[in-house]
């Protein structure tokens, strides 16, 4: 067996379509009220995430996460929190991000949620929780449980992100080397849990040993891999982007620099002029 006989997931595709669907039609009104049109980068951002979340929650990652490999429900995960959300959250412009927002009660929580500190806490609570061996045991064996995890977990990916790449002036991104710090802890807390997968003698989620095997992958192997996933890829991906804010930082300070000098030649300049 290679992979898992494909089906359409019809409710994956309505949920999602009817999202992207929603997005440009209020793109369209917002340009058609105030003649401002919504960039092309916002669009093909938000575009690329919600690609991102139908390719993780459709076949055959879905299937394989929920009937097969611990593994590949790690990937999906990976692709939820590291990949999905930042795109999600930098394409949505700040007028829709306002939009929904609006609401004070709302507005006054998600505030609170995306102070950097209390998003560490957030997201990282949900990791843990949505990793206990019960919470699997019950995604596994119900739909609409394994649906709203997949919720909590995209929605906490948001608030932790929001630090980083928040487009909205009024709840502004930290400056660069609070980015650096904070992506740095960031990498440091799926330590924990991915410990226990890489390092434990029996199967932590034992409803996956009664999977059948596919790929010649054991129970033990798949627990293993998994592990490993969640500590290397996502450090590598965090490490990533902390390189990323670095290096735009460092060109950003340097052309301040020297427009810093352009501007200090061009003012003597003008009072040598001035002085003649």
């Amino acid at each position: 067996m290679t992979l898992p006989p494909w089906h359409a997931h019809v409710d994956v595709w309505v949920l999602l379509g009817s999202v992207v669907a929603a997005y440009l039609i209020a793109c369209r009104r917002h340009e058609e009220r105030t003649g401002e049109a919504t960039p092309r980068r916002r669009r093909v951002l938000f575009l690329s995430g919600m690609a991102v979340l139908w390719i993780a929650s459709d076949w055959p990652i879905h299937d394989l996460s929920e009937r097969y490999l611990y593994l590949v429900h790690m990937v999906q995960h990976m692709l939820f929190t590291l990949l999905a959300a930042p795109l999600l959250v930098t394409g949505i412009p700040a007028w829709l991000w306002r939009d929904v927002l609006r609401p004070a009660p709302v507005r006054r929580v998600f505030a609170f949620l995306t102070r950097p500190v209390v998003a560490l806490i957030v997201f990282n609570g949900v990791l843990l929780f949505t990793h206990w061996p019960a919470v699997v045991e019950a995604a596994v064996g119900s739909e609409l449980t394994h649906f709203l995890l997949h919720v909590l977990v995209v929605g906490s990916a948001v608030i932790m992100w929001w630090p980083v790449v928040s487009p909205l002036p009024e709840l502004p991104p930290m400056s660069p080397p609070g980015q650096m710090l904070y992506l740095f802890f960031q990498s440091l807390a799926p330590t924990i849990p991915a410990s226990f997968l890489t390092f434990g003698h029996r199967p932590l989620y034992p409803v996956y040993e009664t999977f059948p095997r596919i790929w010649g992958i054991g129970a033990m192997t798949d627990q293993l891999i998994a592990g490993l996933i969640m500590k290397l890829v996502g450090g590598m991906i965090l490490w990533g982007v902390i390189a990323v804010v670095f290096f735009r930082w460092g060109n950003r300070e340097e052309r301040e620099g020297w427009d810093a000098l352009r501007w200090r030649d061009v003012d003597a300049d003008i009072r040598a002029e001035l002085s003649r």
